[in-house]
């Protein structure tokens, strides 16, 4: 398990999503088993905050780049996802 989370640790950054995800699943089901020694459960510990931190920063860059183009009064207008459906 240290070489999987030291070779995941070294270029955490270029994972996918989803493999960044997947990973951080397993963490998370590991320490909530309560079986990892001490160290390992720290190791496990601190790839998950790095894992968060990745997933979270590819979840903004994400957001700002899905957009909706919406055409009002013959314009174009860029409308962020937090503000469909927002029309009142």
């Amino acid at each position: 398990m240290a070489d999987g989370a030291q070779g995941s640790s070294v270029a955490l950054g270029d994972l996918p999503f989803e493999d960044a995800l997947e990973r951080l699943e397993a963490l998370v089901e590991q320490l909530e088993e309560g079986e990892l020694p001490l160290e390992a459960a720290l190791a496990a510990f601190e790839e998950g905050v790095r894992l968060t931190r990745v997933c979270a920063g590819q979840l903004d860059r994400a957001e700002q780049r899905i957009e909706e183009l919406v055409e009002e009064g013959g314009e174009w207008l860029r409308r962020a996802v937090g503000e469909l459906g927002e029309e009142d």
